[in-house]
């Protein structure tokens, strides 16, 4: 895995809405990527956004309001992550993922019974975090084609941001540490920091000593003035060393235009016009962002878990990126994490698909065995055939006269 790369929160922008309408099918998540971006929804339908963080001169008191709106078919990302055929082969059913970031509402639809909130983690007023948990483990509610990837999982919300969704390096550490206490699976971190912080490094390292797989965003929401005059840098903890970072791709397998640029990327999956359901009442909205595609892969880190209960965090990872879609950044494959067989770690799934090595073996001394015996049936196949000849010709040419000669015989005479 390479470690540097960052992600945190943004609010979709006007043009980050248009991008969200939803989409026709995509095919299968082996299928290459479309070539251009999604058509708009026939109906014409468009669903409100969901900010990663609320805007701090906005009255105090105001939180992101109920979505009237409800999606009417399956959008893109969950097409082309196969969702349909991954939910046939496993849920993750008994894997727990905590989700770092604005906190999760246990109430939400298609979470009921699912989610542990610690502290003030059970109120979210942002929304972003029920949106991201419906990504990883909601069922849909009433459109079960809006499934998150592992429905079947249980979900530990803890904040590690501030009510209005301000991320912080003291909330994102304490969280991690809760996470490794509560022994979760998977951690998906929802936050990014363009500092590291030393309390947060050492709360990654020993989640990982623990065993957690550790999923992070790659960057933060660009600002609301835009990305272009930001160098590329690391953003924190995706750059800490072992944590898998996620960064967001359109349609066509590119990064959005504006997103903020950084370096090793482990994943790219869909995080643009993904469909979901917030902390109040049960309309959808659209989100997009580094965190959105952080949740899909914490999502298939926990089916991988459910279906590869014996694998460390390590190999989790590696299954993660080894059976990701071959791209300039590597795109996630769920269904083939799961199913595919790994051969030794670090070699190309890809290619071992393709053209696997060839094991040749010494089979003379069988060839010979197998000669011999051929012989022998085929001998005792003629002499089988000769008695039953005998047994059947033999009387028929008597009853005509016929007698064999006789030793010594006269010449006929």
């Amino acid at each position: 895995m390479r470690p540097p790369a960052r992600r945190a929160a943004r609010a979709l922008s006007g043009a980050g809405l248009a991008a969200a309408l939803l989409l026709p099918a995509t095919g299968p998540a082996q299928a290459a990527p479309p070539a251009r971006p999604p058509a708009a929804d026939g109906k014409g339908q468009e669903l409100p956004g969901m900010p990663s963080a609320l805007d701090p001169d906005a009255d105090q008191a105001e939180c992101t309001p109920a979505s009237g709106e409800k999606a009417k078919k399956q959008d893109w990302s969950r097409q082309r992550l196969d969702l349909d055929r991954l939910h046939r082969h496993h849920t993750g059913a008994g894997v727990t993922v905590a989700l770092i970031g604005t906190g999760v509402a246990p109430d939400a639809a298609g979470l009921d019974g699912r989610v542990t909130a610690q502290g003030a983690a059970g109120d979210d007023c942002v929304g972003n975090g029920t949106f991201l948990a419906g990504l990883i483990a909601g069922t849909g509610g009433g459109t079960p084609g809006l499934a998150g990837v592992a429905p079947g999982a249980r979900i530990l919300a803890l904040r590690g941001t501030d009510e209005r969704g301000e991320a912080a390096a003291g909330p994102a550490a304490a969280a991690v540490r809760a996470a490794t206490a509560a022994e979760a699976d998977v951690i998906a971190v929802a936050v990014a920091l363009p500092d590291r912080d030393g309390e947060l490094t050492d709360a990654v390292a020993d989640a990982r000593a623990e065993g957690a797989v550790v999923v992070a965003a790659a960057t933060p929401d660009p600002p609301r003035g835009g990305a272009d005059e930001i160098p590329p840098r690391t953003y924190w903890p995706a750059g800490e060393p072992g944590v898998l970072s996620v960064a967001d791709m359109l349609p066509d397998g590119t990064r959005p235009t504006g997103a903020l640029p950084t370096t090793g990327i482990d994943l790219a999956a869909p995080g643009a016009g993904v469909v979901s359901g917030g902390p109040r009442g049960d309309g959808h909205y659209l989100g997009a962002g580094a965190a959105v595609a952080a949740a899909y892969a914490a999502g298939a880190a926990a089916v991988v878990r459910a279906t590869h209960p014996d694998d460390s965090a390590d190999a989790v990872a590696h299954r993660l990126t080894a059976t990701a879609y071959p791209a300039d950044i590597p795109q996630l494959d769920p269904y083939a994490a799961v199913t595919t067989v790994l051969g030794e770690p670090g070699a190309n799934t890809r290619a071992e698909r393709a053209a696997g090595p060839v094991t040749v073996r010494d089979t003379s001394a069988a060839d010979r065995a197998t000669d011999r015996a051929t012989l022998f049936v085929v001998l005792g196949s003629a002499g089988v055939a000769a008695v039953l000849w005998a047994a059947f010709a033999i009387p028929r040419a008597r009853a005509r006269g016929w007698r064999p000669a006789e030793a010594g015989g006269t010449d006929g005479k």
